[in-house]
């Protein structure tokens, strides 16, 4: 299975933080599953870490050479990614999900036939087959 990470996962993998839940370790773990990482969680991470070092323990770039070190596969964004974009819709109308960085990944996982680990609870209000809640 070829899986993509959502940024916290990535960041709770490579910190083996308890908050990753053995479900997601096991499919990280898995030697049958390709991971991936989007190039959008580096963007996310740098921006975090740029606007909060003392809240966020890690740099874009130091991520994506750990990534690297892990064997995870960069997936950069890509036209058909920003398309499918247009094809996600939020069914939940008492609240609203405004991470351009979340949305991005979801895009990219439907696009490329992909499934999406997150443990962000918004993200199975997409509705869509390609979404690993853990």
């Amino acid at each position: 299975m070829k899986l993509l990470l959502d940024t916290h996962i990535i960041l709770w993998a490579l910190d083996d933080n308890p908050k990753l839940t053995g479900r997601a370790r096991d499919l990280i773990l898995d030697v049958e599953n390709d991971i991936y990482y989007s190039s959008a969680s580096i963007w996310e991470t740098t921006i975090k870490y740029m606007a909060k070092p003392d809240k966020i323990c890690i740099s874009g770039s130091r991520m994506s050479d750990l990534c690297r070190e892990m064997g995870y596969r960069m997936l950069p964004i890509m036209d058909e990614h920003i398309k499918a974009l247009e094809t996600l819709v939020y069914h939940n109308r008492y609240q609203v999900h405004n991470d351009p960085f979340d949305r991005i990944m979801l895009a990219q996982a439907k696009a490329d036939g992909l499934k999406f680990v997150t443990h962000d609870s918004k993200i199975p209000f997409y509705e869509e087959s390609c979404v690993i809640a853990v």
